[in-house]
């Protein structure tokens, strides 16, 4: 294992407390253990609060996205862990406005039973609560299973879309709902060259040979669809367009959001080589892509792939995800 730490068990708070440092005009750390990331001003009063959590190694996913115009708070787990019950919890005051709060995370069996667990409580509490899961990885699941999907990268077209409801004003119902709208719109597609490397354990992810990659594999190492010898760029790009266009049924005239994402060691003159073929493709159908992200979004540490994220636009979707944002790692 080469990486640039301390000791194993200090990674997550100590990439925290680094985090932090460098961006005390956006963050601040707070409950009881130290793992929820909230914004620096405090909860705003009369706004809806968006929260979410997950494990740490997918930055800027999940604790990235805290800031202006996106999340109020975010509870991290360790390394491809989900977050405690009670930091949930934190979370979910720590973003609380007196508006109603919604939590807004991926579909993984030990997030969704925490913020359940959560949700139960704060409910108990008085605080209204409201929840949406991002399932849009296709690679997952079919289509008639969608709901076994896992959350992966469009998960930052609904922090997006969901922050700038509630920063307009929008009631809990409102931003829950343009929230469940983004995460059903959008589908991914995912394809891993090599593994990562956890620090707790010093073990890779899974293995790989050197001349293969795996089309389909979650951010944590999950099986794909297929195992192979490496493809060029462009087939890449054509294979994971056949495999996300048919369910996002766009059709010429359309607008669509495009997320070309790295899962950690891929650069981004290989994500703009994807670009290029996958905006040849749709220009070629009609379909035009609106502000497209090329770069790294949701990583897997150190992995080296990329994911392909589309989410068809309608107007207010497309209006929400041109509202001014800034986070550590984004500003619109």
């Amino acid at each position: 294992m080469k990486k640039i730490l301390n000791r194993p068990a200090d990674y997550v708070d100590e990439t925290l407390e680094g985090l932090l440092a460098a961006h005390p005009d956006l963050l601040r750390r707070v409950g009881e253990s130290g793992r929820v990331v909230a914004r620096a001003g405090g909860a705003e009063r009369g706004k809806v609060g968006i929260v979410t959590g997950g494990g740490s190694g997918h930055l800027p996913v999940f604790l990235g996205y805290v800031g202006h115009g996106l999340l109020d708070a975010c509870a991290v787990g360790n390394v491809f862990a989900g977050p405690r019950v009670a930091d949930c919890q934190d979370a979910m005051r720590a973003a609380d406005g007196g508006a109603g709060v919604l939590q807004l995370y991926g579909n993984y069996g030990g997030d969704r039973m925490n913020f359940d667990m959560a949700r139960e409580m704060m409910e108990l509490e008085g605080m209204q609560v409201a929840s949406v899961r991002i399932a849009d990885d296709v690679a997952s699941a079919s289509p008639a299973e969608s709901e076994k999907r896992r959350g992966v990268a469009g998960m930052i077209y609904a922090f997006k879309v969901a922050g700038a409801r509630a920063a307009a004003g929008g009631s809990l119902a409102e931003v829950a709902s343009v929230a469940a709208r983004a995460a059903r719109a959008c589908r991914s597609i995912g394809v891993a060259l090599t593994p990562c490397v956890i620090p707790e354990t010093g073990q890779a992810s899974f293995s790989i040979a050197e001349d293969e990659m795996e089309f389909g594999m979650g951010i944590h190492g999950e099986p794909g669809i297929w195992r192979g010898k490496l493809k060029t760029a462009d087939a890449l790009a054509e294979e994971m367009l056949d495999r996300l266009l048919p369910e996002c049924a766009l059709k010429r005239g359309d607008r669509v959001a495009v997320l070309v994402n790295s899962l950690g060691a891929t650069p981004h003159e290989e994500l703009y080589i994807l670009y290029r073929r996958i905006a040849r493709i749709l220009g070629e159908r009609g379909i035009q892509p609106v502000k497209p992200l090329v770069g790294r979004f949701a990583t897997s540490m150190e992995m080296s792939g990329a994911s392909l994220t589309l989410m068809p636009l309608d107007g207010e979707l497309e209006s929400l995800l041109m509202a001014p944002a800034e986070c550590p790692f984004w500003k619109f």
